[in-house]
């Protein structure tokens, strides 16, 4: 229920922005799980929600109800390694990387001077600091050595969820 409610506020919050204003879930102060009452009431969703909708309140928590409970993954092992085997041997190269100030890779060359003048070029273009760094890659081969696969159970399922409440507009 977590993931659902996190994932519809991140929607919400693309679609209409960080107003805490605009109407949108995204404006709640997180929710109730109030699945076990909605179950003991006897209620459609329908009627739950118009009875229950007056216990909210615009400034406090949204209120969340499950419909249909999730299946988790119930295998032992829930993933599964490829090997990547590169046969022959493998050549090294020395490579500079210049980094944005949130550590992306903006640029890189086989050659300090050259990384240096790239860095230097980006800082006076953008104002924003640089960072040179020096790695070891691999020439013409990839540096994969593995992939890891999920694995999903047959048996599993997402869950189904209702949110409701009021919200600041």
């Amino acid at each position: 229920m977590r993931e659902a409610y996190n994932q519809l506020v991140d929607d919400a919050t693309q679609e209409y922005g960080h107003d805490s204003y605009n109407g949108t879930i995204s404006t709640t102060q997180g929710f109730r799980d109030i699945t076990s009452e909605f179950r003991k009431s006897g209620l459609t969703i329908d009627e739950f929600i118009n009875i229950k909708i007056e216990d909210a309140s615009k400034w406090g928590p949204a209120f969340g109800v499950c419909i249909v409970n999730p299946v988790e993954n119930k295998l032992k092992v829930k993933s599964q390694v490829e090997q990547v085997v590169v046969p022959g041997t493998k050549k090294w190269e020395l490579m500079y990387f210049v980094l944005d100030p949130r550590g992306a890779k903006i640029a890189s060359s086989d050659n300090k001077t050259e990384a240096v003048k790239l860095a230097r070029g980006y800082t006076e273009k953008t104002q924003e600091s640089t960072t040179v760094i020096m790695e070891r890659v691999l020439v013409s081969c990839s540096p994969a050595v593995a992939r890891v696969k999920f694995k999903h159970d047959k048996n599993q399922k997402p869950g189904a969820y209702y949110f409701f409440g009021w919200a600041a507009e």
